[in-house]
């Protein structure tokens, strides 16, 4: 089992850059695919991006594609997610997950094994 905590939301203005972090516990982060979901104020959870063990492939929605990047250090078990160009309807609680089938990047929720609790983005226009 891994535990996943995220940190690194807050608030920006549009046009602004954030960095999210997702620290996770256990020596076998490395073996876990990972994936950022978010929740809007009154909307579904989507997916955002996923990232393969190695980092070797990832997957983004389009609605973020060329604006945000994700990225992980299995040495320091942390996963990121790197936000530039936000926009007021990226605000949203982000949430970082880990599907134990290490080299597959999906989009569905329901494909991933662990959630962590989130961390809120807000973006003023």
């Amino acid at each position: 089992q891994v535990q996943l905590v995220e940190s690194g939301g807050g608030l920006v203005q549009a046009g602004g850059s954030l960095r999210l972090s997702c620290a996770a516990s256990g020596r076998t982060f490395s073996t876990y695919a990972m994936g950022w979901f978010r929740r809007a104020p009154g909307k579904e959870r989507e997916f955002v991006t996923a990232i393969s063990w190695s980092g070797g492939s990832t997957y983004y929605a389009d609605s973020v594609k060329g604006r945000f990047t994700i990225s992980r250090d299995n040495a320091k078990n942390t996963v990121y997610l790197q936000m530039n160009s936000l926009k007021p309807e990226d605000t949203a609680v982000y949430y970082c997950a880990a599907d134990k089938i290490p080299l597959r990047v999906v989009a569905a929720a329901g494909e991933y094994h662990y959630w962590g609790q989130g961390t809120q983005v807000t973006v003023s226009s």
